[in-house]
């Protein structure tokens, strides 16, 4: 399907544009969010005849949008969650989640403004863009830990999930030196019982002897 933007619309073009499209993508996501006009004569009348004040609006939005992008840009915001011992989450980071992280910090934005490439499933401070305008973008930083301590060893750029497999590492070689350490007790034991045993059996001989001299 051919259609006209009427607005900057990513890998397709911007305002006035005529591009050729998927028609699903046209019917259920351009046209009923009046991003884009069928390219038929009549709406190419109607867009040149409005064409002045359709990027007049859309430079008023986009101004907005830069002002609003100074509060929103670089933020970092912390979301606490459970996981296994591997850094795995039990469930994952949504998009709600971080809406709702950065209204809470002061920064309205929308849900179909925050660009999730995949689910977030593992701890760690992860990159989101968030397209305040088809025109302005800014990344924020999701800072997923098990606690605040955590967050802010990651904030601070320490890898969480490889230190926990040092720790898991330095427990079971620990685990594994302790048997030998116990061993070498009962060894010593044995070897101290065993001097003990051989001075008595001396200290008898000697008494023998000296029985059997005074009997002379």
């Amino acid at each position: 399907m051919d259609i006209i933007l009427l607005e900057r619309v990513e890998k397709l073009g911007g305002i006035g544009d005529v591009v050729t499209v998927k028609n699903g993508y046209a019917r259920n996501f351009l046209l009923p969010n009046k991003k884009a006009l069928r390219a038929n004569a009549a709406n190419k009348k109607v867009f040149e005849a409005n064409r002045a004040q359709i990027e007049s609006e859309n430079e008023a939005k986009r101004s907005e949008a830069e002002k609003a992008s100074g509060g929103i840009g670089g933020k970092q915001i912390i979301l606490i969650r459970a996981s296994s011992a591997s850094g795995q989450l039990y469930g994952s980071v949504s998009v709600r989640d971080i809406v709702e992280a950065l209204a809470a910090d002061g920064a309205t934005v929308e849900k179909s403004m925050v660009i999730l490439e995949k689910p977030i499933k593992t701890l760690g401070v992860f990159d989101v863009r968030v397209r305040l305008h088809p025109e302005v973008s800014v990344n924020v930083q999701v800072n997923v830990a098990r606690s605040d301590d955590e967050a802010e060893l990651q904030k601070d750029g320490i890898d969480v999930i490889a230190q926990m497999f040092e720790d898991e590492q330095a427990e079971l070689a620990a685990a594994a030196l302790a048997p030998e350490s116990e061993d070498d007790g009962e060894g010593e034991t044995a070897d101290a019982e065993e001097a003990s045993d051989e001075a008595a059996s001396e200290e008898a001989a000697e008494e023998t002897a000296e029985s059997a001299e005074d009997k002379e």
